[in-house]
C-alpha cells in the first residue's frame, strides 16, 4: 500500500492506524499548492486524485481509495480484531462512525478552511474559533471518565480527532477550558505509534 500524506494535515490520521495495525504503507508525501505535485517526482497529484488533497490510499492492486473517513474505516476492517473500529454490536459501530463524521463535519471543516486562509480574515476566524470553542464542548463531556472517546481502548476517531485537534495551537484555538481534552491529547501523544508517526512526518 501507499499513503499519500502531507505533515501537519488530516492524513496523519490513517499514518497513525497504519502503525496501530502494524501494517506496511510507503509513505508518499505531497507538496499541496497550485498545482499539488508527488513531492519526490514532481508529478501533479491531481492525475491520482482530482480534488487535489490527502490523505489518499493506493492499494496493492492499484485501486485508489479518497476521502480520511472511508479510509480510516477500510484500515480498521483489515484487522477487525485489533478493536479500531468497535463492532461488537451494530450500535457500537455506528457510534463509532457517528464519531468520524462529527469530527469530519462539525471540527474538520470549521479549522480548515477558515482557519487556514487568511484571505478570509480575521473575522471570520474569529466566529470559527467560537464554534470550534463550542464544538469541543461535546468531546470535553464525552472524554469525561474515560481514556479514549468511545471507552477505554483506542479507536480511529482518536486517530483522527488527534490530528484536528492537534491544530489548536496553530490556530489560535485555546483549549484551556477542557481539561478532558488536554489530557487525553496527551495520553495520545504518548503513544508509541503515534510518537512513531510524528517523528517520520518530522512533526517531532
Amino acid at each position: 500500500m501507499k499513503l499519500y500524506f502531507t505533515p501537519g494535515t488530516c492524513s496523519l490520521a490513517p499514518h497513525i492506524v497504519l502503525r496501530e495495525l502494524g501494517l506496511e504503507a510507503e509513505l508518499v508525501r505531497v507538496r499541496l499548492g497550485t498545482p499539488p505535485v508527488i513531492a519526490a517526482t514532481q508529478d501533479d497529484y491531481r492525475a491520482l486524485n482530482p480534488n487535489g488533497y490527502v490523505p489518499l490510499l493506493e492499494l496493492d492492486d492499484g485501486s485508489l481509495l479518497t476521502e480520511g473517513v472511508a479510509i480510516l474505516q477500510y484500515l480498521a476492517d483489515l484487522h477487525p480484531e485489533a478493536g479500531l473500529l468497535p463492532a461488537a454490536t451494530p450500535l457500537q459501530r455506528y457510534e463509532s462512525m457517528r464519531w468520524l463524521v462529527y469530527i469530519s463535519s462539525e471540527l474538520h471543516k470549521m479549522f480548515s478552511p477558515w482557519l487556514f486562509h487568511p484571505e478570509y480574515g480575521e473575522q471570520a476566524a474569529e466566529v470559527a474559533r467560537g464554534k470550534i470553542a463550542k464544538r469541543l464542548e461535546l468531546v470535553e463531556r464525552q472524554l469525561d471518565g474515560r481514556d479514549y472517546l468511545l471507552g477505554q481502548a483506542f479507536t480511529v476517531a482518536d486517530a483522527y480527532l488527534f490530528a484536528i485537534v492537534s491544530w489548536a495551537k496553530l490556530c489560535k484555538v485555546p483549549l484551556d477550558a477542557f481539561a478532558h481534552l488536554q489530557a487525553w491529547l496527551e495520553r495520545v501523544a504518548a503513544r508509541p505509534t503515534v510518537q512513531a508517526a510524528l517523528q517520520a512526518e518530522r512533526l517531532r
